[in-house]
C-alpha cells in the first residue's frame, strides 16, 4: 500500500487534492518504520475507534523484507513538495538498514522481527533491495539527477529504470 503515497502525489499534477491525500499515507507509512529496530514490518494492523496513528503489529507479521515502496513514496513526495521531511525519513530508513541488516561479508539481510533488537536475520537478500530500494534512496539523495531525470520528462518503471515521456 506504501506505494500509493508516490502514485497519488505524482496525480498531484492533475488532482490537486490527491497531493493532501499522498502526504497522509505516507506519514503512515513513515509511521510504521517506528519500531525497536527502526524498520517497518510486513504488515501493520489499526486499531479502530482510536488515534488513526494507533497501528500494532502481530508477531508472524513483524518480518521486514527491505522492501523499496516506501522509500519509492518518500522520493516522490520529495521531488513534487521538495519538503526536507521526506529525505529526512529515508536517511532513518538507510541508517536502520544499515545497521541492522548489513551483512559484514556484503550484502543485506531482512529481518525475522523488527520488534527486537539484537535482530535476528533471515540470511536472504531480495533483489528488489538493490535494483529499487536502494537506488530509490540514491535518487532520493542526490540532487544532480534531480534536473537530468526531471518528473515531467521521464517516468520510472517499478524497479526505478527512467523512462522518456513521449509526447505527440
Amino acid at each position: 500500500v506504501c506505494f500509493l503515497a508516490g502514485s497519488l502525489a505524482l496525480g498531484s499534477k492533475h488532482n490537486a487534492g490527491d497531493l493532501n491525500l499522498a502526504r497522509k499515507i505516507g506519514e503512515t507509512c513513515i509511521e510504521m518504520y517506528d519500531t525497536p529496530a527502526g524498520l517497518a514490518p510486513e504488515i501493520v494492523h489499526f486499531h479502530e475507534h482510536v488515534d488513526p496513528k494507533d497501528i500494532y503489529i502481530k508477531t508472524p507479521d513483524a518480518h521486514n523484507l527491505l522492501r523499496p515502496e516506501t522509500v519509492e513514496s518518500l522520493f516522490y513526495l520529495w521531488r513534487i513538495t521538495g519538503e526536507e521531511r521526506w529525505r529526512e525519513a529515508g536517511w532513518k530508513m538507510f541508517l536502520a538498514w544499515e545497521k541492522h541488516s548489513k551483512v559484514s561479508t556484503g550484502g543485506y539481510s531482512s529481518l525475522h522481527s523488527v520488534l527486537h533488537v539484537p535482530v535476528s536475520w533471515r540470511d536472504k537478500m531480495e533483489s528488489f533491495f538493490p535494483a529499487e530500494t536502494l537506488k530509490y534512496l540514491f535518487l532520493l539523495f542526490d540532487d544532480t539527477w534531480t534536473e537530468k531525470l526531471s518528473l515531467d520528462k521521464w517516468v520510472f518503471n517499478t524497479e526505478a529504470h527512467p523512462l522518456p515521456v513521449w509526447t505527440a
